[in-house]
């Protein structure tokens, strides 16, 4: 982990830019940090938009848990996007379902498929790399907490992580059928956000999602409104969940 940049920002949260492997990240630590007690760790997903462009509520989010509750929390940049190279069968996916989404009705499993299932593989590794890197820094303990993202990414690492404990997972990306038996197999406690008006979602199958994870304790949070209009209040019951688990 190579770091690049440094900045101490005006709410006493400390932002680092980093490369590991020739992806970028961003690390924001409480600055300075807490005097006695581990520092948990939220790895904080995002859609394949790019980091420039997700920035603003990454970084939101990020400083929110590291000023009030003490929280490390960290990012990376996802395959084929941002600045890393593009990935043609993901750039030929995305057309495809741009063309499927105008055309009106479901979108065919095999493109959900050939969008979601390449990215989980390539990225669930990337996070385990980054998170072994992480937890190698002085002041950063855990316990681990991951949350928003494509939601097959957080399942994944829920499913194969063992140093993650807690998810808050957002409901608003395509999910391939395969997922749902993924699903079945998390037992880490869980906190959903889901849109009820999100016109790239299905709802009903993020129902059925949620109604198949197999975890004890699962929280569904829906609020009325589209894709972006996830309330800024949603913040806090977040930070709270993460709080009763990584503390």
């Amino acid at each position: 982990m190579h770091f690049t940049s440094q900045t101490l920002l005006d709410d006493g949260v400390l932002e680092r830019a980093f490369t590991l492997g020739g992806i970028p990240g961003i690390l924001w630590t409480p600055a300075p940090a807490p005097a006695s007690g581990p520092t948990p760790l939220i790895l904080i997903g995002h859609p394949p938009l790019g980091l420039r462009r997700m920035y603003p509520r990454l970084a939101g989010r990020a400083r929110y848990y590291a000023a009030e509750y003490g929280f490390a929390a960290a990012t990376i940049e996802l395959p084929g996007s941002g600045d890393r190279p593009r990935r043609p069968a993901t750039e030929q996916a995305r057309a495809d379902l741009r063309r499927a989404t105008e055309a009106g009705g479901p979108v065919p499993g095999e493109i959900v498929d050939a969008l979601v299932l390449p990215l989980v593989e390539e990225a669930v590794p990337e996070w385990r790399t980054a998170l072994d890197a992480l937890l190698a820094l002085p002041g950063i303990d855990g316990p681990v907490g991951y949350e928003g993202g494509v939601i097959s990414i957080g399942i994944r690492l829920a499913v194969t992580e063992p140093r993650i404990v807690a998810a808050g997972l957002f409901a608003g990306s395509l999910v391939p059928a395969a997922m749902f038996e993924e699903a079945r197999r998390v037992t880490i406690p869980l906190h959903v956000l889901l849109q009820w008006d999100d016109e790239g979602n299905d709802r009903q199958a993020a129902l059925d999602l949620f109604d198949a994870f197999a975890t004890k304790e699962k929280t569904l949070h829906a609020n009325m409104g589209g894709h972006t209009g996830v309330p800024q209040f949603e913040l806090d019951p977040g930070a709270r969940f993460f709080a009763r688990h990584l503390r």
